[in-house]
């Protein structure tokens, strides 16, 4: 028997149902935007360690057509704040387990951006982190800047993931306590 246990009204307005009725679109829309930023980080890659390119000629699918989106750091705030800022608005709709984990991707997306605000300062003021002669993060004074990028991308995506598997597979007490219409069907 399939649980279809969803309130009928989505307390709060528009934020409300954005984590009851339209939870499910959301997260796939959200899904979609950060499988299509992981796809231009890993073709940088690609660019870097398959084909030879340097660094700098690097810069994923669009930065091909469009250089000065890559080397924005506007872009990449954005994108940043874009991130926690849909970590956060949606994490009222998961429950229990996938919660947890969901929870735990917007910590790390929360550190990922203040990096990335400490980049954008930089690069508006024009004073970088210890004299660099390029804006520069805390993290990226050890690790460099690609990887760096694939590396907390990784840790943001892993637990996003494993909250959204649980999220669509719980539990019969996380089941019960749902508000949205993305657990699959229950098996007996």
């Amino acid at each position: 028997m399939a649980d279809t246990h969803v309130h009928s009204h989505a307390a709060g307005g528009a934020p409300g149902a954005l984590n009851t009725r339209h939870h499910k679109l959301a997260l796939y829309a959200f899904l979609f935007v950060v499988l299509a930023h992981w796809a231009e980080h890993i073709a940088q890659a690609f660019q870097i360690y398959a084909m030879g390119w340097p660094v700098p000629k690097s810069k994923g699918v669009l930065g091909l057509w469009f250089p000065w989106l890559i080397t924005s750091e506007v872009l990449h705030y954005g994108f940043a704040l874009v991130m926690i800022v849909a970590l956060f608005a949606l994490r009222k709709g998961f429950v229990g387990r996938a919660r947890t984990w969901w929870t735990v991707a917007l910590v790390l997306q929360f550190w990922h951006h203040i990096e990335h605000l400490l980049l954008i300062t930089q690069s508006s003021t024009g004073v970088n982190l210890l004299g660099r002669p390029v804006p520069t993060s805390i993290v990226q004074l050890v690790v460099p800047r690609v990887e760096l990028h694939l590396f907390y991308n990784f840790i943001v995506f892993v637990p996003m993931v494993v909250a959204m598997v649980l999220h669509t597979r719980p539990n019969a007490e996380e089941r019960a306590q749902m508000q949205c219409t993305c657990a699959v069907p229950a098996t007996v």
